[in-house]
């Protein structure tokens, strides 16, 4: 090798080794690590099915104790507080302040660790840990309707990474770094959640019909073969999310409000191996946990081993936007007041 190498050129594996010593539940550092530079960054991503997920909350208008500001190149304005799950079993609730000048942007939803974000026929994708942001093509026209969704395939740095914006009938695909914009829909119209499950793009629409979207070598959007099940149905499961779950891809659903006294989450695995494809049922997410929002504009997540931050597997972990409150519950057993 030709001159000397420096910190941003440290292996792979040697990096997912130093975070996995940095300690799990220290917000403050993990953001700082992968803020460091691109190959950080990545390396960060690459490790993040093992962290519990952070809650970001903007229009916060005090700051917290020893808040740590990240550089960006956004002009700092109102700050986004940041809530480390593990902090909070401890009794701490904000941890670290990010300022972003943002407040003109909706909030479309949330990725890889990033920010979608829409202002008018302008959107922009905010790395959080680094601060930075990219601003793709102005977003076409769309016969009445505006944007209310969207979601990376894949964190901004990663080869054929695309942004897939739900807008009316359709949906828009802009793969990260051209010029243009492709619409596309199904017959059914548009899929409002995206999910990655093994280097492969799904998603559900809102009669929790599931697709398989096709990145190359065109934007493609193809309805997969499932048997319809009435354990998932709208009569059966009022609300419902998709996510991808270590090897398993997941329906999470419960019946009526989630806020109320004796609601309980139900699981659903897809069998991808039988065509067409069959639900059934989970009894028991062994070492995972699960956690959604009641604004499904934020992705589901999923998290191995959460006892190592002070968590608890098999259960669902729920924050409602609204109260902005947490509630985690065993699946199968139901919510106690």
């Amino acid at each position: 090798m030709s001159g000397t190498p420096g910190w941003a050129d440290l292996p792979e594996g040697l990096l997912h080794s130093i975070i996995a010593r940095m300690g799990l539940g220290s917000a403050p550092d993990l953001l700082a690590f992968a803020a460091t530079c691109r190959s950080w960054g990545t390396a960060f991503a690459g490790s993040i099915a093992t962290f519990p997920p952070l809650l970001l909350q903007p229009d916060v208008s005090s700051s917290p104790p020893n808040a740590s500001p990240f550089s960006n190149n956004l002009v700092p304005n109102r700050p986004y507080l940041v809530t480390d799950i593990a902090k909070v079993n401890q009794g701490a609730n904000l941890c670290s302040e990010i300022p972003l000048r943002l407040e003109w942007f909706s909030f479309m939803g949330a990725s890889f660790g990033h920010l979608i974000l829409f202002n008018k026929k302008s959107c922009i994708v905010v790395d959080v840990s680094r601060g930075v942001s990219v601003s793709p093509p102005q977003l076409p026209l769309v016969e009445c309707a505006e944007p209310n969704y969207g979601a990376l395939t894949a964190p901004l740095t990663s080869p054929n990474s695309h942004l897939i914006i739900e807008a009316g009938p359709h949906n828009l695909f802009w793969r990260v770094g051209s010029d243009s914009w492709v619409r596309c829909s199904t017959r059914h119209g548009h899929i409002k959640q995206i999910v990655v499950f093994k280097g492969r793009v799904f998603g559900m629409d809102s009669d929790r019909r599931i697709f398989k979207v096709h990145l190359t070598p065109q934007i493609s959007i193809q309805e997969l073969p499932v048997i319809e099940s009435s354990m998932i149905s709208k009569r059966n499961l009022s609300n419902a999310w998709l996510v991808a779950c270590g090897d398993m891809l997941l329906l999470v659903g419960c019946r009526g409000s989630i806020v109320v006294s004796g609601v309980t989450f139900e699981v659903f695995r897809l069998d991808l191996s039988f065509e067409p494809a069959l639900w059934f049922k989970v009894e028991k997410l062994e070492h995972w946990a699960i956690f959604i929002s009641t604004d499904k504009r934020s992705q589901a997540l999923s998290c191995m081993n959460p006892e190592i931050w002070g968590g608890r597997s098999n259960c669902i972990y729920c924050y409602n936007h609204e109260s902005e409150r947490w509630i985690a519950l065993e699946l199968g057993k139901p919510l106690c007041r």
